[in-house]
């Protein structure tokens, strides 16, 4: 098999000479072309693959292909060949959509949908990759087909778990009665896929709760760490026993890139059906997976000790009152989309915590600001530890704010825009993330939240502490 490809671009050369200050300098994509869902997130032979969908001859979402970044310690990227196309004639014609990469044999093999045309139905489609996984073999093989099942009406995004030892593989659906679904497939063979059903649907109490939605895109289903000690084993084993989270992308007709319900998970078991040997999942509880309004199509990694996630922060017109940009300007700046940081994950006292991956620490540079108060300048590429303290009041000397909420604003001559407001407890913590446009904040305990917003000429971030509340900052600097 080839050696490995590294001799692929440096994404800190790519980012430190792009000419758009909009431009992430700590989250890899290609410098042009649009981006969205991370497809095909693996770990093999040492190395962090993250696959995404990708047009790279225009800003838009058109004939998508697979991107792919790697990298050995989560900070470091490389960015490799286009890895999959759309094949003329064949059934991913139009578009090589959302898919998982798995290892079948010993083999890097890629399960994606695939699509024809415009609106029409998707099919499970097989390709093969070499062991560095820059290599692929398109033979337009379908594992699976629409199910000749009169109540699936759309169905897309494959995933693949493995349960006591065998391996299953579910897709997203919408249903003729207008709820979400799943539909179950074993997959003893990867080439071809036995459908077994209708496997669970909106209409479940906690799903329709906490997942509501039309039809669940980009279905994920892994073991996560369990700090409430239901869980003895890591993310990676595939035991009936543990915390299980399934989360879905929530689309709903018309959504067009807006994606308004967001993303959503369920935390619950998996057992195996006594009478048909097939797994079942039962939901104890769930909600929102992020409380951003530009966070979308996340993909999970189970590992042997931990379970890894990246979502997808669109470029928009501006949600809740944020500037954002037109198609023009989009069109003009000749790319679209990022790609969260990693995220950790795991359940503490029956609720999703969120994260950012430890090796993301290696990105803090010069500590600019140390237990600061009142109101603190960002570099425009920065981290803020917020420290909640016992609030003595509005008069407290610090010159904070008199109620609890922290504020990250983009503060210039013209005026003022709040990119986001949250409150603060006295002993909590929040990491503030600011990479150019992208914004993502870590509560302990909690889900994140991931914005857009676009710094005008002269403008400059700036969080606003409440009273008792202090910061750390550091510019985010890449390693040496």
């Amino acid at each position: 098999m080839p050696s490995p490809d590294l001799a692929a671009m440096r994404f800190d050369d790519v980012a430190a000479a792009h000419p758009d200050p909009a431009f992430p300098r700590f989250h890899p994509r290609p410098a042009q072309g649009w981006i969205n869902d991370p497809n095909g997130i693996s770990y093999i032979n040492g190395r962090y693959h993250v696959f995404f969908q990708y047009n790279p001859d225009s800003a838009r979402h058109h004939k998508i292909a697979w991107g792919h970044v790697s990298s050995a310690d989560l900070v470091r990227w490389e960015e490799h060949p286009v890895a999959l196309r759309p094949q003329h004639g064949g059934p991913d014609e139009y578009g090589c959509w959302t898919g998982v990469v798995t290892d079948d044999g010993g083999v890097p093999t890629a399960a994606y949908s695939g699509v024809r045309g415009d609106g029409g139905h998707s099919q499970v489609v097989i390709a093969r990759g070499s062991e560095d996984l820059v290599h692929w073999e398109q033979t337009g093989h379908v594992a699976a087909s629409m199910p000749a099942d009169g109540q699936v009406t759309a169905v897309r995004d494959p995933f693949i778990f493995r349960f006591n030892g065998k391996r299953y593989a579910m897709q997203g659906a919408g249903l003729a009665n207008g709820h979400a679904a799943l539909l179950l497939y074993t997959v003893e063979d990867m080439s071809d896929w036995k459908y077994q059903g209708i496997w669970l649907t909106s209409e479940n109490p906690v799903a329709a709760e906490s997942t509501p939605a039309e039809i669940w895109e980009c279905p994920q289903l892994v073991r996560v760490p369990d700090a409430s000690g239901a869980s003895s084993g890591g993310a990676g084993d595939s035991g009936d026993s543990g915390t299980w989270l399934m989360m879905f992308s929530l689309w709903l007709s018309g959504d067009a890139h807006e994606h308004a319900n967001g993303v959503g998970h369920l935390v619950g078991s998996l057992t195996e059906d006594p009478a048909t040997g097939l797994p079942v999942f039962t939901p104890r509880g769930g909600g929102k997976s992020d409380l951003g309004r530009d966070f979308y199509a996340p993909q999970i990694v189970a590992l042997e000790d931990r379970a890894l996630l990246w979502g997808w922060a669109n470029e928009g017109p501006g949600r809740d009152g944020r500037r954002g940009r037109s198609q023009d300007e989009i069109d003009a700046a000749g790319w679209a989309g990022v790609l969260t940081f990693p995220r950790e994950l795991s359940v503490v006292d029956g609720t999703l915590a969120v994260g950012p991956a430890p090796e993301i620490d290696a990105y803090r540079g010069t500590l600019t600001a140390s237990q600061a108060a009142g109101s603190v300048v960002l570099p425009a590429f920065a981290e803020a530890l917020v420290t909640g303290g016992a609030r003595p009041g509005s008069g407290d000397a610090s010159g904070g704010s008199g109620d609890s909420a922290v504020e990250l604003l983009l503060v210039g001559d013209s005026g003022q825009q709040t990119v986001f407001s949250g409150t603060i407890a006295p002993g909590e913590e929040l990491r503030v993330f600011v990479d150019a446009s992208l914004v993502e904040v870590y509560r302990a305990g909690s889900v994140a939240t991931t914005l857009r917003a676009y710094p005008a000429a002269g403008e400059q971030w700036q969080l606003r502490l409440p009273s008792g509340a202090t910061a750390d900052v550091w510019e985010l600097k890449q390693p040496s």
